[in-house]
């Protein structure tokens, strides 16, 4: 398959999961999709690597630096995009996911000592905010977003933004190809999000008999439903979807493999809109453009200067 193809497929797979958290919020507690989610996907994952012959990482130190990125590419984003859909709609919370590209050139100037700001990039950051300011209508009583919901689909989305820079600065020679990174991230993912799900079942015993208990409602009689959005979330949208973005940027580089990030809104837009019955209010869609244009603008390469002849 050619890596357009992957790159669309990704953009699809990855705007729709915005829709299954939706559904899967019925039956199921935010941190339940989460780690239902990050187990469905690395089982997938586990499965495909022994099929293809791969092989896990074995460096110590390796494994020292998934732990960390397991964290912010996995554990943290899943859990709070979850938890903000039960105060925002699907669509803004994928309007959150936009400001990666943002946090990703913050975050690149403080972790990699070569990098550098162009003007035009700046511009950008700073018009990207203003974008987020228009979304949350500060000026208004009534009528705005919840801002502690937004806000963690803002966090969720700077936590992909320094998870993704601090792969490139520690194990970008690391990455033994085919399913071996991708497989190992989730893995760590898993034990950490298990361990997570743990200390909050504790915390809930009275309300919950064990930590896999649903809670099915008016909305949701079954809890059949939110339990296949959320496998098809993990097996999909977790495990394959990983599995895709590697191989984007293998084949395009990190600067197309990132552009992703530009369709994933219009998808949960339009999802959100058509199936759920969610709206925007027209501050929402100002504020979503300008931060989109910011993400296209940060994602351009970078002028080159061409030498005066002699």
């Amino acid at each position: 398959m050619p890596w357009q193809a992957k790159f669309l497929l990704l953009a699809g797979i990855w705007g729709s999961s915005f829709l299954l958290m939706k559904i899967g919020l019925r039956s199921l507690a935010p941190l339940q999709i989460a780690g239902l989610r990050i187990l469905a996907g690395v089982g997938a994952l586990l499965v495909l690597l022994s099929l293809t012959g791969g092989a896990l990482p074995r460096d110590r130190r390796v494994w020292g630096h998934l732990m960390v990125t397991g964290f912010f590419l996995g554990t943290l984003p899943f859990s709070l995009f979850a938890a903000s859909e039960e105060r925002v709609s699907s669509a803004l919370a994928g309007i959150g996911n936009a400001t990666t590209p943002l946090a990703t050139v913050l975050f690149s100037l403080a972790l990699l000592p070569t990098e550098r700001l162009p003007w035009r990039k700046l511009a950008a950051v700073l018009a990207g905010f203003v974008g987020v300011l228009v979304i949350l209508q500060p000026w208004q009583a009534m009528g705005r977003p919840d801002a502690v919901g937004f806000g963690m689909t803002l966090v969720a989305g700077a936590s992909y933004g320094l998870g993704w820079t601090y792969v490139r600065r520690t194990l970008s020679k690391s990455d033994l190809g085919g399913l071996s990174m991708p497989t190992a991230q989730l893995l760590v993912s898993s034990v950490q999000i298990v361990a997570v799900v743990l200390v909050w079942w504790a915390m809930h015993r009275s309300d919950l008999d064990a930590p896999w208990s649903v809670r099915p409602d008016a909305t949701a009689p079954s809890a059949l439903w939110p339990l296949l959005a959320v496998l098809a979330l993990g097996v999909v949208g977790t495990g394959l979807a990983y599995m895709l973005q590697f191989d984007v940027v293998r084949a395009a580089g990190a600067t197309v493999g990132a552009t992703v990030t530009y369709l994933i809104p219009v998808v949960s837009v339009v999802l959100g809109v058509a199936l759920l019955g969610e709206h925007l209010n027209w501050p929402q869609v100002i504020g979503a453009a300008i931060v989109l244009a910011s993400a296209v603008v940060i994602g351009l390469p970078a002028r080159r200067r061409v030498p005066m002849p002699a």
